[in-house]
């Protein structure tokens, strides 16, 4: 098994950080792991997308040309990556601020509105879970228990109270993926 999984966004959206729950998720399953974060210098507005790769084999490079998966968070990502995803492959979308939507009809494409599940959950930062929870249910390449695990690794101590309602975010992201 091997995924390529790239999740694009702007800064600010938890795109470094899901890759690196992602990446941690995969370490705890005794996959072999690559992630590779892509940022400018803005520390929120600027564009940000993460590679992940999770392989049972050995990883050759974490530079790719095409994914298994993207996640686009925006238009720019959306417009960006969505000619990258292998034939057969998996793009996932918030559609809110998408004026342009997938066109594709050799992928699987999922439309979530994550955006608008944060406010029914009353909290704008569970984004970032409620969108790895729509992936996550699109591709189950690692349990939920691991997810929670590599969470709390990359928590500080102080924030760990929040993995209940973080829990809550994977599993209502994977409501939204309908099959």
């Amino acid at each position: 098994m091997k995924s390529e999984i790239i999740i694009a966004g702007f800064g600010g959206q938890g795109v470094l950080s899901m890759g690196k729950i992602l990446a941690y998720s995969g370490l705890m399953e005794d996959k072999e792991v690559s992630w590779l974060p892509s940022y400018g210098p803005e520390q929120r507005g600027g564009t940000a997308n993460v590679t992940v790769i999770l392989s049972d084999n050995r990883i050759s490079s974490p530079v790719l040309n095409a994914y298994d998966i993207v996640v686009a968070l925006n238009q720019q990502s959306l417009d960006k990556f969505q000619p990258m995803v292998k034939p057969g492959g998996i793009l996932i979308y918030d559609s809110y601020g998408i004026h342009n939507p997938p066109t594709r009809s050799d992928i699987v494409v999922h439309r979530i509105d994550a955006t608008e599940a944060t406010f029914e959950m009353k909290n704008r930062k569970t984004y970032n879970m409620i969108v790895l929870g729509a992936m996550l249910k699109a591709s189950p390449m690692v349990t939920i228990e691991c997810v929670l695990k590599g969470l709390k690794k990359t928590l500080p101590e102080r924030h760990w109270h929040l993995l209940p309602l973080n829990e809550q975010a994977l599993r209502k992201g994977m409501e939204l993926v309908k099959e």
